[in-house]
């Protein structure tokens, strides 16, 4: 009898040591980063490229897992309860609970995943073949489980399909930038960039052309000196040029162009040399992604394309700076004009212009207003009150309050924001 109670004390301390395997391995392979065992199975590593064949389908890994250990638990604590109920009897069932509880707690649970979330890696690496065995051996039990565990939600209205995904990639890597942004690890200015990147696809172009209104055009028709001058005091390098209508764009003149022709001409220039150098003007559509403008001004190595409507009516002009703005935020020089769209009173109070973009002020000051329905501020306003307020009306929104300053006609010029009280 001592021999079989020694036997049985043995076989539940091995069962103890592989629970604590089995629940070190699932937090080491569900805690590993994905993008790092990528990058060692690229450079050769085979353990790493099994570590990513087997997150690459959690259910199958995290069954057999699960399988593995709850078998050994449940014939630790069996073998346990036989084990004190020799002992001391009956009451060596209540024991039996007590002990177990503790020792699975602390040395299948706690300690092993303590030590897998601290080095998620290093412990993947080590654990992959044996998992990876497991997870073959036990694949017919695990497939039947899902099986009946499907059929039972579907009978209860839940579907549960095969790896089945709550957040797409970029939602993920989303979660990632916040998370590290929350906890310190990335500063401001590097989430706003990563964000930025992940946002191309969800922008178009009429979220960040400049607007039909801003935009500086020259007329063909004007007197030549004046349309000299106008290049030379511009800021921009590139001006579109129309004729008759302004959504009549001829052409884009390139003030290189226009000194390197006035150079050969002796410093004469008419009209019909402004047609000849006048480059061809590309149209792209409003509803253009900035990620697909961008692959396009990449391969067409241009910088700018004037912006239409499904009518074919002139929108507004997009530039390679305008998308780069989007991930690194606004680019200065000495030419362009300082920018006092968004001004910070000493009392903490934002006034801003009424062109002023919604993701600016969200970027700026950590925002999250919506900018679904609305690209301006005063759009925002407009959209949310229902009506175009008159200056010194207030509207209050989300802990947010809003006062109207100055008004042109329809449009909304200046806001005063007041941002919520931080408690």
């Amino acid at each position: 009898m001592e021999i079989e109670l020694i036997l049985a004390l043995v076989v539940i301390i091995f069962l103890i040591i592989f629970s604590g395997f089995f629940s070190g391995s699932e937090t080491s392979l569900t805690a590993t980063s994905a993008s790092s065992m990528h990058k060692m199975s690229k450079e050769g590593n085979e353990k790493a490229a099994l570590v990513e064949k087997l997150i690459s389908d959690p259910e199958s890994l995290i069954g057999a897992i699960l399988l593995g250990n709850n078998l050994v638990n449940i014939l630790a604590s069996a073998l346990a309860t036989y084990f004190f109920i020799e002992l001391f009897g009956q009451i060596g069932v209540v024991y039996a609970t007590f002990i177990m509880t503790a020792v699975v707690l602390i040395f299948a649970e706690v300690m092993p995943k303590t030590y897998a979330i601290s080095n998620p890696e290093r412990m993947a690496l080590r654990v992959a073949p044996y998992v990876n065995f497991i997870v073959i051996v036990f694949a017919p039990i695990v497939r039947l489980i899902q099986l009946i565990a499907r059929r039972t939600l579907r009978l209860l209205g839940v579907k549960a399909e095969k790896n089945q995904k709550v957040l797409s990639p970029q939602d993920e890597i989303r979660g990632a930038i916040d998370l590290q942004a929350h906890e310190g690890g990335i500063i401001k200015e590097h989430k706003d960039m990563l964000a930025g990147i992940l946002d191309l696809d969800e922008i178009s172009l009429e979220d960040v052309m400049v607007h039909r209104k801003n935009v500086e055009t020259i007329n063909v028709q004007d007197n030549v000196d004046d349309i000299i001058k106008q290049i030379v005091t511009s800021s921009h390098t590139r001006l579109p040029m129309w004729e008759n209508d302004q959504d009549n764009i001829i052409g884009v003149i390139h003030a290189k162009d226009v000194l390197r022709i006035t150079r050969q001409n002796n410093g004469d220039l008419n009209h019909q040399t402004l047609r000849e150098i006048a480059q061809d003007p590309w149209f792209v559509p409003e509803t253009t992604s900035l990620r697909d403008q961008l692959k396009m001004f990449l391969a067409r190595k241009a910088h700018f394309a004037v912006v239409v409507d499904e009518y074919g009516a002139l929108m507004g002009v997009i530039t390679l700076e305008d998308i780069l703005e989007e991930i690194v935020g606004e680019i200065e020089d000495e030419h362009d004009k300082i920018n006092s769209d968004i001004r910070i009173l000493k009392s903490g109070v934002i006034v801003a212009e009424g062109t002023t973009p919604i993701r600016d002020l969200n970027r700026q000051f950590n925002w999250k207003l919506s900018d679904e329905d609305a690209i301006t501020i005063a759009g925002y306003i407009i959209d949310q009150a229902e009506i175009i307020p008159l200056p010194g009306q207030i509207y209050e929104k989300d802990g947010f309050k809003f006062e109207i300053l100055k008004r042109k006609r329809n449009q909304i010029t200046q806001i005063k924001i007041h941002p919520p009280v931080s408690e």
